[in-house]
């Protein structure tokens, strides 16, 4: 059955007014025995799963029955159980939630949800058994943000062609889908839809109906395109939460209108009582745009997942890759540090830098890595992070920065820079020249030397083709060396050799001569 103005699988509801002008909802989560939408005769319900009004979280029965209050506008959901689906749309998204408009949203540059009138008679949620592993994969990428058709033709030559037949079980868009361009919604959807997984997304700044008079009421394209701005799932042995933590405020007197990083009362109430049902052997995964460290309740976060020893939280928005460690200072709880990953930008540095031969620009991030995404592997609480680069080898992790020819007299000088893209505190590197001992490089914060060279370019006349790039950054994951004053002339081979904090180990080497 098609679905309508997104009320995803309506059906059997029963509701009842209750005090201070609340509705008392109530239906049930069924086993769509036969997959037709439709709770039809001898569908047992399905007990124990939890359902949310984006505040509250209640647990259906044990004939499948929940009830649930709304006031006024709502998006009621389910939290998805291991082991269950909810049925999948053209696109691959799950379709868990029922949209409660009764007038539509409000009239902005980019439509919202279609009025969708009164509060069924009946609403249920369908669920179909699907085993899951313990060990699976979920594809990660940061800000894929086209502006325009142009820039989804790059999305499709540069990203999702390697993606197509996937073996990962889940794709995350971690906000910005489009650069402010709702519109691109549907095509984005349609061309990740291609790779093959079940697709969630995040909501980020640019995502924003920036025309709204309100922060609650800025996420009504992102509701209509994508789904729930905010919500919880099981899959495998993991608990995701999809965070949306845009804060948008609109113009006010002298004030342009702007974002901050923060949650509402209603989000912040719905992690409180979800993570509350949450075993605590779970490994708790928090997906969000913004980077944990700009939320303005980031302590209050930390001490809700402090109750669980494993834990991780992913973030994109600063189109560059960082591995953050929170601790006691942060207001971490526990011994071990909480790992959040800000994982880089499918579109780079928004598309810029000279077009290859394909016609996509070469888009390096401002801290000199490569655009692409990360691969997540899961196995039971344990989990991997492993970064690939756009049309590139995956053991393509790093540059080497080292002079192709140094003069005998000036080896005190030489220096070796390598930036290792997904590096981090927990990483080393070595470097061997020739057949010698490995020698400890230095982590050091700086700026990419490949990156400064591109910037210089630009000045030059002409610069070259295509949309400049942004300006550089601090980078933490350079790595230097100096080379050894008593190299003989010759050429030398140098090895570079990186461990992650996972225990993934990677290599490249590059030629140097000595004159």
């Amino acid at each position: 059955m098609r679905l309508v103005r997104h009320a995803l699988i309506v059906f059997h509801v029963a509701l009842s007014t209750v005090a201070c002008g609340a509705t008392l909802v109530r239906g049930y989560v069924y086993e769509d025995l036969n997959g037709n939408g439709r709770r039809d005769d001898g569908e047992p319900g399905v007990p124990g799963v939890g359902v949310s009004n984006g505040r509250a979280v209640v647990s259906t029965d044990a004939q499948g029955a929940y009830a649930v209050e709304i006031a006024g506008d709502a998006v009621i959901f389910v939290i998805k159980p291991r082991d269950w689906s909810p049925p999948r749309d053209e696109q691959q998204r799950w379709r868990f939630y029922y949209i409660h408009r009764p007038e539509g949203s409000p009239k902005y540059k980019f439509p919202g949800v279609d009025p969708t009138g009164p509060l069924p008679a009946s609403v249920d949620f369908a669920l179909r058994r699907s085993p899951e592993p313990n060990r699976f994969k979920v594809l990660l990428l940061g800000d894929t943000q086209p502006r325009d058709a142009r820039e989804l033709t790059f999305l499709a030559r540069d990203i999702v062609s390697d993606l197509v037949g996937t073996e990962a079980a889940l794709g995350v868009a971690l906000g910005d889908n489009t650069h402010d361009q709702h519109h691109l919604a549907p095509d984005l959807t349609a061309l990740l839809a291609t790779v093959g997984c079940v697709w969630h997304y995040v909501p980020g700044n640019h995502d924003q109906n920036v025309d709204a008079p309100s922060d609650e009421q800025a996420n009504e394209s992102f509701l209509r395109f994508y789904g729930p701005p905010y919500y919880a799932f099981n899959y495998g042995p993991v608990h995701f939460v999809v965070l949306e933590n845009v804060h948008w405020h609109p113009a006010a007197g002298d004030k342009k209108a702007h974002y901050t990083s923060g949650l509402d009362a209603a989000q912040l109430e719905f992690l409180r009582n979800n993570l509350a049902t949450v075993p605590k052997d779970r490994l708790v995964v928090l997906l969000m745009h913004i980077p944990l460290r700009e939320l303005a309740q980031k302590a209050e976060v930390l001490k809700l997942l402090g109750d669980f020893p494993h834990t991780l939280s992913i973030a994109g928005h600063t189109h560059t890759i960082e591995h953050l460690f929170f601790g006691e200072q942060d207001g971490w709880p526990r011994p071990e540090p909480h790992h959040h990953l800000i994982a880089g930008a499918t579109c780079g540095s928004w598309w810029s830098g000279a077009p290859d031969e394909l016609g996509v620009p070469h888009t390096t991030m401002a801290d000199g890595a490569p655009n692409g995404w990360f691969v997540a592997t899961f196995d039971g609480p344990r989990y991997s992070l492993e970064f690939r680069s756009a049309r590139r080898p995956a053991d393509y992790q790093m540059n080497v920065y080292v002079p192709d020819v140094v003069p005998s007299e000036r080896l005190a000088d030489a220096e070796v820079v390598v930036n290792v893209f997904a590096g981090s505190s927990r990483s080393t590197v070595t470097l061997t020249l020739n057949d010698g001992p490995p020698m400890a490089l230095e982590r050091f914060t700086g700026q990419d030397p490949a990156f400064l060279a591109l910037k210089e370019l630009e000045k030059g006349d002409p610069p070259p083709p295509g949309r400049k790039l942004p300006r550089p950054v601090a980078t933490p994951h350079l790595w230097r060396g100096k080379l050894p004053a008593e190299l003989k002339p010759g050429t030398h081979l140098l090895t570079v050799t990186t461990t992650d904090m996972f225990g993934q180990t990677y290599t490249a080497r590059q030629c140097l001569r000595v004159e």
